[in-house]
């Protein structure tokens, strides 16, 4: 599995200190408000589970499935909810953790979709932001890293549900997943 990494582009222990550091101004952002995360599976659930545990205020947490993939590495720009949240966000304070943000779409519609359920506000936390690849445009309050537009795994990022378990983000090789 290592093998198929061209280069690790951020290290565990890199990974580790900038969730924590997005943790800890969370913590401050948010200290007496009810916070409610909102998970985007499957990428988001390594990043999700570390955050979490930096995060020193009482939090709630949830999760939804959406796609604009399907089974392709570019994305349809059709948003499709697969699972929807068992809480409801009514006057609460929602952040949404997604792993990536790429063309933007998905979670520009998410965003719109949550507000109509009338939360006190809705933001976004993300690992990953690959400003090159933007189509929709998409406000993050927590930001991890900025990113080139390679193809990442690692960390919760796939290629063909492979790769997530990787402790660090990496550039795919690409003759894993050309003409496949």
């Amino acid at each position: 599995m290592h093998n198929d990494i061209k280069e690790v582009l951020f290290t565990e222990k890199q990974i580790n200190d900038r969730v924590e550091e997005m943790g800890k101004q969370i913590s401050r952002d948010y200290e007496g408000k009810e916070l409610l995360l909102i998970g985007i599976l499957k990428g988001s659930v390594p990043f999700m589970a570390d955050l979490l545990k930096k995060i020193s205020i009482h939090c709630n947490m949830d999760f939804m499935a959406v796609s604009s993939y399907g089974d392709s590495t570019e994305t349809s720009g059709v948003v499709r909810i697969l699972k929807d949240l068992d809480h409801e966000i009514k006057g609460k304070e929602v952040l949404i953790i997604e792993d990536i943000i790429d063309s933007g779409y998905t979670l520009k519609y998410l965003v719109n979709y949550l507000k109509s359920r009338n939360p006190n506000s809705v933001e976004i936390a993300c690992l990953l932001d690959k400003p090159d690849r933007r189509e929709a445009n998409t406000e993050v309050k927590y930001l991890g890293f900025k990113v080139p537009n390679y193809f990442l795994v690692g960390y919760g990022l796939d290629y063909a549900e492979r790769y997530r378990n990787l402790p660090y983000v990496g550039v795919l090789k690409e003759e894993i997943y050309v003409n496949k």
